[in-house]
């Protein structure tokens, strides 16, 4: 057989059809928390999951996110997420990161405005009846001090997403979310292909034992630590295997296997940003 190099239409129809499936077989296995966001390109394809798969909408805990270059415009940012889903309102909206890009050049921050600002007008949402709550994404101790210590900040953050795994457990931030009440939801919890993790003797020995994948030990790690965990996939087997992290459980010197593993990988680092958002401060 010939193999014909889709071309980036084709490739996009492709991913789309992918994520819609993905979104239909998760929601037809039991998972409620679909997590998005305006900056993945798929919230109509995110839409149109939920809708094939004729789960209530009352069912579904979903979550969006504002893009750095809506952070002077909340309200136009949650209105195109809005349509883009086909819903009236999001469980939880999320400010993707500390950092309020130039839409005009994104390599630039914009000179008149920060997350701050974008939060004041974020805490507006709720009562809109727009976001049922709001939170955060990518927030370290330095920036959670500074939004947290502004007069204008009368809502903490229901929710900070960060990168969770054994090799990224971040200590000081989980606790200092926990301290002032924000929940953590790990995202990468699986690491990636190219991290550590994927070659790790320690992770695969384990799940062997247990006789599970090594992505439900790193979901079932995170989750007996207490945050959520949101792995991603549109393979239909892996989003089905990840679902199954109930009726056993990780020993405490299995967990604790877990969290002496020694290397340390950022899959999402921000050098890609006009302005640093990681300081060192999460360990």
């Amino acid at each position: 057989m010939k193999y014909v190099q889709p071309n980036k239409a084709q490739y996009v129809i492709l991913i789309s059809f992918q994520v819609r499936k993905a979104v239909k077989v998760a929601l037809d296995k039991g998972y409620r928390h679909i997590d998005t966001a305006l900056a993945y390109g798929n919230e109509k394809e995110v839409g149109e999951g939920i809708k094939d798969s004729g789960v209530p909408r009352s069912e579904i805990f979903l979550v969006t996110k504002l893009n750095n270059t809506w952070h002077h415009r909340v309200a136009e940012g949650i209105d195109s997420s809005l349509t883009s889903l086909r819903t009236d309102y999001v469980d939880l909206y999320l400010m993707h990161w500390p950092c309020s890009t130039d839409p005009t050049n994104t390599k630039k921050h914009l000179p008149d405005w920060d997350f701050v600002k974008a939060w004041a007008e974020m805490q507006k949402l709720p009562g809109t009846g727009k976001a049922r709550a709001i939170g955060v994404s990518n927030f370290a101790v330095k920036n959670l001090e500074i939004l947290l210590n502004d007069p204008s900040c009368t809502t903490v953050p229901a929710v900070n997403q960060i990168e969770l795994h054994p090799n990224n457990p971040s200590p000081k931030l989980v606790e200092y979310c926990k301290a002032k009440g924000i929940h953590c939801t790990g995202y990468s919890c699986l690491g990636s292909t190219d991290s550590p993790l994927a070659k790790d003797k320690t992770l695969a020995a384990l799940a062997k034992k247990k006789g599970k994948t090594t992505a439900q030990v790193l979901l079932k790690w995170g989750v007996q630590k207490g945050w959520s965990v949101i792995p991603k996939s549109v393979t239909p087997g892996r989003v089905e295997s990840n679902f199954e992290v109930d009726g056993w459980m990780l020993t405490g010197e299995e967990m604790a296997e877990l969290d002496a593993l020694p290397d340390r990988f950022k899959v999402c680092g921000d050098g890609w940003l006009p302005v640093k958002v990681f300081f060192g401060d999460d360990e």
